[in-house]
């Protein structure tokens, strides 16, 4: 049993939709869990909606969603014959679901909104999906990751119940896995006891995948992506990024701690636990070997580059000059887990401490107005944080030359900067 994950680049257009067609067929044999995103740029169209309808622009935020369900209603069309009407039918169900959120006021915060509007978008897609796969004979079960998988009620970034979720594969999964050979459902997601939906982190379907993976005992987990493999860098931004074979669990655990993207940062710990290899694969062109992640140690690695845009710079000074100890320390991390902040870096000095943070702007006025009992607080906004792993001097000094670095961190293995973007 093998667990495949295909990302929003995977299912953006309804010729790649097709392809999908081309890979089953090469696992025709394979017992397999399939996750699947939403399509292609529709979470960020879902962000803006839940953004305006919580700025109280309804009929902005009904007119944006309004775009994203006519966006999945022609994909069908095109895509769909003898099963657009129950597709069709499916849909209609959460546009409603989405519709009748946008018609009240918001009266909770907002990430509890953004989680029950842009979690219809892996939904849209998956319906469309499933319904293509089964026209054209490939046949499996659409499930509703939500009935499986139970999380906690930290919206944005919710932790999962692993006991329950485990029952409900051992009691659902498996048996429809059993029956059909392909179960289909949605990355990113989850519910609480309420049946509040919740998503798990952007790129959460890497996660989502990876716990099926542990909990299904499976082979091997295989994400789907545009690229060969796992590149040194983002080869958008960094044309010369190089092709990575190989490479640990453990590397990849740094990479995704300093922000690479190409895994999520949760998504390891669940395969490692029980030695479940993860392979890169591309979705292009299958036949591709693509970057296999294991236990096994990689050697002679390219230098790794991770870039960060819109970063946020916080300095804390202690207001009276003592030294930054053990309970100013306390206090600060105790604030992190209040406000469910992570910083990028930090670091300290003896009456100070500077961390680089996301641009969330609201967690950032959270975390300044918090910590102002304890520190002098002052914000420096529009930073990039470049960090490089098997970094060589010549490297650094080409991507610094003419840049302002605001803050520095250097080991053996890894430099992080902080710049004016």
């Amino acid at each position: 049993m093998k667990v495949f994950k295909f990302g929003g680049a995977s299912v953006s257009n309804i010729e790649r939709i097709q392809y999908l067609k081309h890979i089953f067929s090469l696992y025709k044999d394979e017992n397999l869990m399939v996750i699947v995103s939403a399509m292609g740029k529709t979470t960020n169209a879902l962000e803006k909606v839940a953004e305006a309808f919580f700025a109280g622009n309804k009929d902005e935020a009904l007119q944006l969603f309004t775009i994203v369900k006519n966006q999945h209603i022609n994909t069908a069309k095109y895509l769909l014959v003898t099963h657009f009407n129950a597709c069709l039918e499916t849909l209609s169900d959460f546009f409603t679901e989405v519709e009748w959120l946008l018609h009240d006021k918001p009266v909770r915060n907002y990430d509890y909104y953004y989680d029950q509007i842009v979690c219809i978008g892996e939904m849209l897609s998956t319906v469309i999906v499933s319904h293509y796969l089964n026209e054209v004979s490939i046949n499996n079960e659409w499930m509703d990751v939500r009935d499986i998988l139970r999380t906690d009620n930290n919206f944005r970034d919710a932790g999962v119940n692993w006991d329950f979720t485990g029952r409900r594969v051992k009691d659902r999964v498996l048996p429809a896995l059993q029956k059909n050979g392909i179960v289909l459902t949605q990355g990113f997601i989850g519910s609480t006891d309420e049946n509040e939906s919740t998503t798990l982190g952007r790129e959460g379907s890497d996660y989502t995948a990876a716990i099926f993976a542990n909990l299904l005992d499976a082979k091997g987990l295989y994400i789907w992506k545009d690229v060969e493999g796992v590149m040194s860098a983002d080869p958008k931004a960094f044309p010369d990024a190089t092709f990575i074979e190989q490479l640990s669990f453990d590397e990849v655990i740094e990479m995704a701690y300093y922000g690479a993207q190409v895994i999520h940062p949760k998504t390891i710990k669940p395969l490692q636990n029980k030695g479940i290899p993860l392979h890169v694969k591309c979705f292009l062109d299958p036949q591709l070997p693509g970057t296999t992640i294991s236990s096994k140690r990689a050697k002679n690695l390219p230098p790794i580059i991770i870039q960060k845009n819109n970063q946020v710079l916080v300095h804390l000074h202690t207001k009276d000059f003592s030294f930054v100890g053990e309970q100013p320390m306390s206090d600060l991390y105790e604030l992190f887990g209040g406000i469910k902040i992570k910083p990028n870096l930090i670091q300290t000095g003896a009456i100070s401490i500077q961390l680089c943070l996301d641009d969330r702007e609201d967690k950032i006025n959270q975390l300044a107005t918090s910590s102002a009992d304890i520190f002098d607080v002052q914000i420096e906004k529009d930073l990039e944080l470049l960090t490089i792993r098997h970094f060589n001097k010549e490297l650094v000094d080409g991507m610094t030359r003419g840049r302002s670095i605001v803050l520095l961190q250097q080991t053996p293995v890894t430099v992080q900067l902080v710049m004016k973007a």
